[in-house]
């Protein structure tokens, strides 16, 4: 009762406090990492190859663990994941700054860092935003995804000028020491679900939502209007599981083949590396409103459909630098493909609609198992692409191939949807 005095339904500071675990995260690691690339590489005496696999090792990686960590998630709720996650996270970074060879970088990063933060930054945050919405899931997870670029906006410059003034190994420190103060204080605040405080999904009043068979049970058993309770067998066995599955492989295949990419694209199209750098910093913050603004309209329309309609739009962005190269064109092609980043939050709120809020650690996971090695080789097929013939222009139109094919998938999933809401 308490939680509702102050008219603020509980589940909005579980938001608050997961977006600031991910803007944390992506902050000091995601955005932030690549800040430490050249001055490590450097210090370590290693090519850029070698400092390039941590990065592509690190992200099957976390493809890999998604199925276990799904499991652990769904056995012992977000807080314990999230917990050790910044635990590892800000000892890992500590470590980092000792470090003097290439085999003790690999053993931190991959061992301590990047598997931390699958977990704890990336998997975890969803789940508990997907365990307190139903109605309003697009929404909450929208926000939950947008405090990703908020990061980079925000603690990433602070984390740059530190590296740049003093060293990458007292920004490894500063970045270990933030982990810790910050992380463990936002980790201890979690709740795992509505049910454990008493409360329903969205806020919805109690008495409201008890079923008139079985009163006793409002509250317990986690079955309100609306919701939805697929095991992972149903979902394995679903056309809709692989129908989203293929979808996100091939979105996430196009996302990261030009994101990769993007500076050297815009290079080879003519901008300067100072306007090229410019266009890049940019995307962090278009890719926030792009998100809070797709994620804010999404509970009111047909999610697939949206997704569908975003894939076809980026796929007409990326006729643009086909034909032409004009600074205005550069940025309208770059304000088009931020759209795309809006999908990635949307999307979850369209597998939580599908497959609901008990299973859904597990589902998520498998379904990371499936579509990151679309992620994993994007970057790799755009880079023998342009080595290949010395352009980008493959590349391109197989993108917009690979963005329309993804419109078409998610679009054949807008009428089950509908049915499914009504």
């Amino acid at each position: 009762m308490l939680t509702q005095l102050s008219g603020l339904f509980y589940g909005w500071r579980m938001v608050a406090t997961s977006a600031a675990l991910r803007a944390l995260g992506s902050g000091l690691h995601s955005f932030g990492f690549t800040i430490f690339f050249l001055p490590l590489s450097q210090d370590l005496n290693l090519s850029r190859t070698a400092t390039s696999l941590a990065f592509s090792l690190a992200r099957a990686e976390g493809a890999v663990e998604g199925p276990l960590l799904g499991h652990i998630i769904d056995r012992h709720g977000p807080k314990p994941v999230m917990l050790a996650a910044v635990l590892l996270m800000g000892a890992g970074y500590l470590l980092l700054s000792t470090v003097d060879n290439y085999a003790m970088f690999l053993v931190i990063y991959l061992g301590m860092i990047s598997l931390a933060h699958a977990g704890g930054f990336m998997h975890a945050p969803i789940v508990l935003v997907n365990s307190w919405f139903i109605r309003q899931r697009a929404r909450a997870i929208t926000i939950n995804s947008a405090a990703f670029s908020l990061g980079g906006v925000l603690i990433a410059p602070v984390l740059s000028a530190i590296v740049l003034s003093w060293g990458w190994r007292w920004g490894a420190v500063f970045s270990g020491v933030l982990f810790l103060l910050i992380g463990i204080p936002l980790c201890l605040a979690i709740r795992r679900s509505p049910e454990s405080m008493g409360l329903l999904p969205d806020g919805d009043p109690v008495s409201d939502s008890v079923n008139s068979a079985e009163p006793n049970l409002a509250g317990k058993t986690g079955k309100f209007r609306g919701d939805v309770d697929v095991t992972l067998n149903q979902a394995f066995r679903s056309f809709t599981f692989w129908t989203l599955v293929f979808g996100n492989a091939i979105r996430n295949m196009a996302y990261h083949g030009i994101s990769t990419h993007f500076v050297p694209m815009m290079v080879w199209k003519g901008a300067s590396q100072t306007q090229a750098a410019f266009l890049l910093s940019s995307f962090a913050f278009l890719g926030l409103i792009a998100t809070l603004g797709f994620g804010w309209f999404a509970d009111r329309v047909n999610k697939p459909r949206l997704v569908s309609t975003i894939l076809f739009i980026a796929a007409g962005g990326m006729l643009l630098p086909l034909f032409g190269d004009s600074i205005w064109i550069l940025w309208l092609f770059t304000a088009l493909f931020t759209c795309v980043e809006a999908t990635y939050a949307v999307g979850w709120a369209v597998v939580g609609d599908f497959f609901g809020r008990k299973h859904f650690a597990k589902i998520r996971g498998y379904m990371s198992f499936f579509y990151m090695w679309g992620g994993v080789a994007g970057p790799v097929i755009a880079g023998a692409i342009f080595d290949r013939w010395h352009t980008y222009e493959p590349l391109l139109w197989g993108l917009i191939g690979l963005f329309s094919l993804g419109g078409v998938t998610f679009r054949m999933l807008s009428k089950k949807w509908e049915m499914l809401r009504d």
